[in-house]
């Protein structure tokens, strides 16, 4: 896959968050690239948590969030499971940036999952 089609996936990734989390989304970068720092990485996010920030802030770099393709292309099956993960890697991501620390995130996800299972939204 191209860099600029994986970049157009990304993309629906982050429109596929809810309005009323996309919204706050404020000074955040997204972008992609080929290879993560280390092994086991499909994404990272840096910066400051928005549960951190304060009105007394002052003017701060964007947070970003990194989206590895290599990673993301091995694991996936076919392009539906591909856009899948990258919905899910772009969600764990966006959690973080809400403040959500790595154990939260994954039982929140596991919690989404076994709603899912069971028919819920």
């Amino acid at each position: 896959m191209t860099a600029r089609e994986f970049d157009a996936l990304v993309e629906k990734a982050v429109r596929a968050i809810p309005p009323r989390f996309r919204r706050r989304l404020d000074n955040i970068a997204f972008v992609v690239e080929r290879e993560p720092p280390r092994p086991g990485l499909l994404g990272l996010y840096e910066g400051r948590p928005l549960t951190l920030r304060s009105v007394s802030d002052g003017f701060a770099m964007p947070d970003r969030i990194t989206i590895y393709q290599g990673p993301h292309e091995r694991l996936a099956r076919d392009r539906a499971s591909l856009e899948k993960l990258l919905r899910d890697t772009v969600w764990h991501e966006v959690a973080h940036y809400f403040g959500m620390d790595e154990r939260r995130v994954r039982l929140a996800e596991r919690r989404r999952r076994a709603r899912k299972k069971r028919g819920g939204a």
